[in-house]
């Protein structure tokens, strides 16, 4: 410290520096020569020898552009600071590691006049260490948030954020390009209106559950309504993000697993039919469990109708005649009676796929199907339900569409859509030898079924009046039986109605039909006199004709009359007519009661009139419907009068398909019915037509 003293600085002013807890240096002149170092800086990059300038002392890894801040100091007299620079920084004796200082340089004059620098040295490595941690951090943090970014740019996969309450907090492009749903639209809790309305419950309510027990994972499948308006299935995960023991908020993702779900529904749909039929040999059962099957998995609504094959009348363009033998509808919908018999126009929907053998498919506004695509039963149905489609699918047994399938959507349910369309076509594939082995086994039935229907005819249609005409075979039955009926409007304008029943269930009782409804026809038309008369010349021409057969029958005459129409009829051995009124009273017309038919007696034959009222309903029927073995025939016309009060004013193919599908009833008997309503507004009456 010699030369320091001999520069006129004072010595005991620089000792001062030697217990200060930071390096110090002080140089002198513009090579900036060591004159002074205090022992934290000797200690911290070792003893120079006073007088070395400090370029050769401190060389290592400083670069010369750091120096050059020597000399601007020593040029100029202003201070500077550095913090973090690796000034006078050299490798770390014990680490190896570069370490980094703050300094500060200021000019000091000697007596002498010349200049000199004041150097003070601090230790910053562990704060730049440090910084330079964390910048490293955050450049790392910004890498996985670009990353995150473009991965939800690209991802199928819906990536979302919602706080602790359970409302989504940041925009996602991908559930907008998915479900159209803006920001503003599917923020908070805005997400749920893309919810099929079928899932919306269990979904909020999982979801509650989920965010008030801050799970450690919710998982939920729902369906999302799409930006084309279809649904498709996903399933939602997500997990909560704690934060000091704190639920902060939650992040997750939403998958489309609608390959996926198709895939499972497929299997399960195919395993429950191939369960639920698996003990199954009456093909009427058989299609009831498909039935069963179908809804509500895939529709609302689900029938199965016989194709009665009239040959004669298709090739002359007549309706194709289907017979309902099984229905399922969907809980809370009108029930749909499983036994209807149909007639199709030629040109309907359902004649189509019965001609191409084709699936046939068709979608409408709610409540509101084509006039000619369905029968007016079925029609009604679809419109009460608000019915939105309606696909057929024909069943093929041995090159002939032996029965067709029909299913139906309703209400805000999505229409049958393709993918549905061609599992419910794999379902009756994979039932095919079942159904083929069960079909032929019913074949005899269906041609003697076809047979019967021949000899039956459709109701006319007369201005006030309404009546619906229904034939059940029996299920077990293999051939034709005697039941018939029949209308027809005379000249003078009755509309007449008949039910028949020939004794016997063979090929003779059909044809023995078919002849005495011929014969009750001529004889009606040749006298119109009161049904007992002409039922009393049937009897004795039968006894001329047919003197081995009987039959059982009801000939009734609805007239005209002063304030509505008015009953004239007559019951020959024949279950007697039921009048249900529009308020639901049920009364059974006894008062015209004679003998069977065939049987010699020598009275007159009865006859009796009764008045019909506004909306009242008269119900002809023949004995299958009220008898079961061993039980007294009048607790089956209490039946059929409870029945039929309970149907009020229901339409009346639905009042028809009602009794023949609800009514217990003998299994080995065929049923016949012909029923007429009056209506209420018959002012503008002009005749038959």
């Amino acid at each position: 410290m010699e030369d320091v003293h001999d520069a006129g600085i004072s010595g005991p002013a620089l000792e001062l520096f030697d217990s200060v807890p930071v390096a110090i240096a002080v140089t002198r002149g513009p090579e900036h020569r060591l004159v002074y170092t205090n022992a934290m800086l000797r200690a911290r990059v070792g003893t120079f020898p006073m007088g070395t300038p400090i370029r050769r002392a401190y060389a290592g890894p400083s670069k010369e552009a750091d120096f050059a801040v020597f000399d601007e100091v020593y040029r100029t007299g202003a201070p500077k600071e550095r913090t973090g620079a690796p000034i006078f920084a050299a490798p770390n004796r014990r680490t190896g590691e570069e370490e980094y200082i703050t300094s500060s340089l200021s000019r000091v004059s000697f007596d002498d006049g010349e200049h000199g620098l004041l150097i003070i040295v601090m230790d910053a490595t562990e704060q730049v260490t440090t910084a330079r941690r964390l910048q490293q951090v955050a450049d790392e943090r910004r890498r996985l948030l670009r990353r995150y970014q473009s991965l939800i740019r690209v991802s199928a996969d819906v990536i979302w954020v919602a706080d602790h309450q359970g409302r989504v907090t940041e925009p996602n492009r991908a559930w907008e390009r998915i479900t159209g749903q803006s920001w503003e639209e599917s923020r908070g809790h805005g997400w749920l209106d893309a919810i099929h309305p079928d899932d919306l419950p269990a979904t909020i309510a999982s979801w509650r559950r989920a965010v008030s027990d801050q799970a450690e994972c919710w998982e939920c499948v729902y369906r999302v309504r799409t930006e084309d308006g279809s649904f498709r299935h996903f399933e939602a995960r997500g997990v909560p993000v704690r934060q000091d023991g704190h639920m902060v908020e939650w992040v997750g993702t939403v998958t489309d697993i609608e390959e996926q779900w198709r895939g499972q529904r497929r299997r399960m749909l195919l395993d429950s039919a191939a369960a639920a039929t698996t003990d199954v040999t009456n093909v009427d059962d058989l299609l009831d469990a498909l039935a069963n099957v179908v809804v509500p998995e895939l529709a609302d609504g689900c029938g199965f109708y016989w194709v009665i094959d009239l040959s004669e009348d298709l090739s002359r363009g007549g309706d194709f005649l289907l017979e309902r033998v099984a229905t399922a509808v969907r809980p809370g919908l009108p029930r749909w009676p499983p036994f209807s018999g149909e007639r199709h126009p030629p040109g309907g929907g359902m004649a189509r796929a019965i001609r191409r053998r084709r699936l046939f498919h068709e979608t409408f506004p709610r409540g509101q199907p084509p006039a000619d695509l369905l029968p007016t039963g079925t029609r009604t149905w679809i419109e009460a339900t608000e019915g939105n489609c309606v696909a057929v699918v024909p069943v093929v047994v041995d090159g002939t569409v032996a029965a067709v399938l029909t299913v139906s959507t309703t209400g805000d349910r999505p229409p049958i859509s393709k993918g549905d369309l061609a599992l419910l076509r794999e379902l009756i594939d994979e039932m095919q030898d079942r159904l083929s082995s069960t079909m032929r086994f019913q074949r005899t039935h269906r041609i003697a079924l076809a047979l019967q229907y021949s000899l039956l005819v459709e109701p006319p249609r007369v201005p006030g009046l309404q009546i619906i005409a229904r034939y059940r075979a029996s299920p077990t039955a293999a051939e034709v039986g005697g039941d018939w009926y029949d209308s027809f409007v005379l000249p003078d304008g009755a509309t007449v109605l008949v039910i028949g029943d020939v004794a016997g269930h063979d090929l003779r009782a059909a044809v023995v039909m078919g002849q005495l409804r011929n014969m009750l026809r001529g004889l009606v038309v040749d006298r119109q006199e009161p049904p007992g008369e002409i039922l009393a010349r049937m009897n004795a021409a039968m006894k001329a004709l047919y003197a081995e057969e009987t039959a059982s029958c009801v000939l009734a005459r609805v007239e005209r009359c002063e304030g509505g129409y008015e009953l004239n009829y007559s019951v020959a051995g024949h279950p007697p007519p039921l009048l249900v009124t529009a308020g639901g009273q049920t009364r059974l017309l006894d008062a015209a009661c004679n003998p069977l038919l065939g049987v010699p007696y020598d009275t007159p034959c009865m006859s009796a009139r009764e008045p019909l009222p506004p909306d009242s309903t008269l119900l002809l029927y023949t004995d299958g419907l009220v008898e079961r073995r061993g039980e007294h025939l009048d607790k089956g016309f209490e039946r059929l009068r409870e029945r039929a009060s309970a149907l009020g004013p229901v339409p009346l193919d639905t009042f028809c398909d009602d009794l023949l599908s609800f009514l217990p009833r003998k299994t080995d008997d065929d049923v016949a019915m012909i029923a007429l309503r009056c209506s209420r507004s018959s002012a503008g009456y002009a005749g038959p037509q």
